[in-house]
């Protein structure tokens, strides 16, 4: 559904993204995760056709990106999302459906449906009045007005309160469920870890890594077993009358169960505790940075002797 190759997006002669590639598969779910100035809404903006890659291509849907047939099949949420203040939604949103060439009866149906599901109340406000978290339920509701078969969304709960955020959050979820394929980027990574099929980290304009939660989970992240034994054994805790050792591996797993064997015990619980997804991102960016400060002094170093 989405294929990008070997995006770079220059600003000035410094990269802001460089040789991103990836796809996304239709009706998936595909997060975009760094920190800030990775560029993430750079690649956003360059998927939705809103910025020309400076070199790498784009396709959405099968159209380049940027071709008008493209944007039909296309919704885009920016972070930050002006509205026409002085409208109300329903107004608002039978513009954009205008816009779009959708038909008057088709569009009023797909209005009144998608405000419900969003529960967005007080429609008949104008959007100046309304708070953060209904402005974000209507650029939402925009963003769908063409029933598009692609989202790409960023941050699409930024700065809202936590009631709200979990609402757009499960409404996104609900979005994919209905077979809609969805790009978008968050900071709160228990979001993007709810519910992304795959996840992108990127730094620095590159991805750094990619793949689902359990790949990421066992290339970037770490486990370890808490050994939960009737009886002491070396290296453990008293706890809630038992004693509980905390291990890296399934060889020490073993030993902590012949350590209790041995002094009259047993092994009643083992409980296995893996990398958060935050946890998965703060190794790969330390490890990411700490390649990037390496290769500056090498090259620092080279050019000291040249």
């Amino acid at each position: 559904m989405i294929e990008a190759r070997d995006l770079r997006k220059e600003y000035g002669g410094f990269p802001a993204v460089e040789g991103s590639t990836f796809s996304v598969e239709s009706g998936e779910v595909f997060g975009i995760i760094g920190p800030n100035g990775a560029g993430k809404t750079t690649t956003l903006k360059m998927l939705a056709g809103l910025i020309e890659p400076t070199s790498g291509s784009v396709s959405v849907a099968g159209y380049d990106a940027g071709e008008t047939e493209m944007r039909r099949r296309l919704g885009f949420l920016p972070e930050e999302s002006p509205l026409y203040e002085e409208m109300t939604a329903d107004t608002y949103l039978r513009f954009f459906a205008d816009l779009y060439d959708v038909p008057e009866d088709v569009a009023a149906r797909r209005i009144e449906e998608t405000l419900s599901e969003l529960d967005l109340q007080h429609r008949d406000r104008q959007i100046g009045d309304m708070s953060k978290g209904m402005k974000r339920k209507v650029a939402i509701a925009r963003s769908l007005i063409n029933d598009p078969d692609v989202l790409i969304y960023d941050e699409p709960a930024s700065g809202l309160d936590p009631l709200t955020t979990n609402y757009i959050i499960e409404f996104t979820s609900q979005l994919a469920a209905e077979g809609k394929t969805i790009v978008f980027s968050a900071h709160n990574l228990f979001h993007v870890e709810s519910i992304c099929d795959r996840v992108a980290i990127m730094n620095g304009g590159e991805i750094v890594a990619r793949g689902d939660l359990d790949q990421l989970q066992a290339e970037h992240g770490e486990t370890v077993y808490h050994v939960h034994a009737t009886v002491e054994v070396p290296d453990s805790v008293a706890r809630n009358g038992q004693y509980v050792r905390t291990v890296e591996s399934m060889d020490e797993v073993e030993a902590t169960r012949e350590a209790a064997s041995e002094a009259g015990g047993e092994i009643v619980d083992i409980r296995t505790e893996e990398s958060s997804l935050e946890e998965v991102f703060l190794n790969v960016a330390d490890g990411h940075d700490s390649r990037s400060r390496s290769d500056r002094g090498a090259d620092a170093e080279s050019g000291s002797e040249a």
